[in-house]
């Protein structure tokens, strides 16, 4: 492993720590499906989801869990394989992985040890909440941006650097 790659395990292994001691915290303070207002628009609600963003496939049997398990361990290992080939100069997409592993590898310990992912942020606007969301969910959904930001950039002089 690259020398340069272990600032990015480091932070990842950050998001993954912020993730689980919120969902600890609160476990052990919220009352499930009770909603928590905090600001107007703002709740803290205890949910498991056990399928994917938005709950999709959250009806299933039970197969998803071992689905999502796979898909996140995959995208995982891609992404180490992805910041070891990283130039050294390059910040921006390092970081943009980086916040997706660090998600996937968050909610992917939900799913091993509980069978579920707890999402516990919900937003709502008028009398409609959005599905609820957690850490590692925030950072999934950073990172994935900043690489779709990355990709709309227009690509640089022919010679002039690369774009990680």
């Amino acid at each position: 492993m690259a020398l340069r790659t272990w600032p990015w395990l480091l932070l990842a292994v950050c998001i993954v720590t912020l993730d689980q001691v919120s969902k600890l915290a609160v476990v052990a303070s919220l009352e499930y499906g009770v909603q928590n207002p905090v600001v107007p628009g703002f709740n803290l609600t205890l949910l498991h989801n056990t399928g994917a963003a938005f709950s999709m496939l959250a009806d299933g049997a039970g197969w998803q869990r071992w689905l999502f398990i796979a898909i996140a361990i995959g995208v995982s290992a891609w992404i180490y394989t992805m910041l070891t080939r990283m130039p050294a100069s390059a910040r921006w997409m390092p970081l943009a992985f980086t916040l997706v592993l660090g998600g996937a590898l968050g909610n992917c310990w939900d799913r091993v040890m509980l069978g579920y992912v707890v999402d516990f942020v919900q937003l709502c606007w008028r009398t409609r909440c959005f599905p609820a969301f957690n850490v590692a969910d925030s950072a999934i959904t950073a990172g994935a941006v900043m690489i779709i930001l990355d990709m709309l950039r227009p690509a640089p002089e022919s010679g002039s650097g690369t774009r990680a």
